[in-house]
């Protein structure tokens, strides 16, 4: 691993600490909808009428999910890229870079499963905690059972990826130069917060199918396929329905991937200046 990579690592990880600890309240509503197609406002009443200590439970999955996937997402794209680069033209190597990194992150869905369980409605009475649900899901079901929901992960990762590296940089280039450090971290604010809500909004029915899928404990695993056929069933064969929550999300996209963008990019130059890379 080069020192480029493993400073990319780091400052992912520091990226997503920053972006859960802001955001998980909002992500909860979010996925709540996504799994009950229930408006927002009865949505909130719900989880107002759960409690604050319920209202943060489920924290720690997404806190090891994120910090531990946004590491690898900057890090291995970082080495996918410095392997890359040797054979291939700097636009392809991006998009193969990118796509293999979605890939590598997709191996970390345990993370995402234990998360989406102790979310949802139904079944997070079904659970102490992170801990609890690491060991009754293994000892109940096996290790096949944290794989629910890989597929639909799988590609919504590579396909995500493909479309922000590729855009990343090119787009915060259209934006007037910078002349001091806070402009220049405004604008990664602007242009990560951009791509955060086009990509997320593009990519929320195949979210909404892998919550589905993850949401079943137990029994035969479906194909992703046959659950968007139920889903679509279910939502009253409404592509609109399918979107029911797409508001939110795009606004916490807005948010969450402005903070990841800024932050990695400010965490990647006081590493910069510390170890004078």
């Amino acid at each position: 691993m080069s020192s480029l990579s493993f400073r990319d690592y780091v400052c992912g990880w520091g990226a997503a600490l920053i972006n859960v600890v802001v955001t998980f309240p909002m992500n909860k509503t979010i996925f709540r909808q996504q799994v009950t197609g229930d408006n927002l406002h009865f949505t909130i009443r719900q989880l107002y009428s759960e409690g604050l200590l319920h209202l943060y439970r489920g924290f720690l999955p997404p806190l090891l999910q994120k910090t531990t996937t946004l590491g690898v997402m900057f890090g291995s794209y970082n080495n996918y890229r410095h392997v890359f680069d040797r054979h291939l033209t700097s636009n392809v190597s991006v998009c193969v870079s990118s796509m293999l990194a979605g890939a590598t992150e997709a191996l970390l869905t345990p993370l995402e499963r234990v998360q989406t369980l102790l979310q949802g409605p139904r079944t997070h009475r079904e659970f102490k905690n992170t801990f609890n649900a690491f060991r009754k899901i293994y000892s109940e079901h096996g290790a096949r059972e944290f794989y629910r929901g890989f597929t639909p992960i799988l590609i919504r990762n590579s396909f995500s990826n493909a479309v922000f590296f590729s855009l990343r940089i090119p787009l915060k280039s259209r934006l007037p130069k910078a002349k001091n450090q806070l402009q220049d971290s405004l604008y990664d604010f602007i242009s990560g917060a951009v791509l955060g809500a086009v990509i997320s909004t593009l990519f929320f029915p195949i979210n909404v199918i892998k919550s589905n899928m993850q949401l079943q404990y137990g029994g035969p695993f479906q194909r992703t396929f046959t659950t968007f056929q139920l889903v679509y069933k279910q939502r009253g064969s409404s592509v609109r329905m399918l979107f029911r929550g797409v508001h939110l999300n795009y606004t916490r996209s807005l948010i969450t991937w402005g903070i990841i963008n800024c932050s990695f990019e400010l965490l990647r130059g006081i590493y910069d200046r510390t170890f004078g890379i």
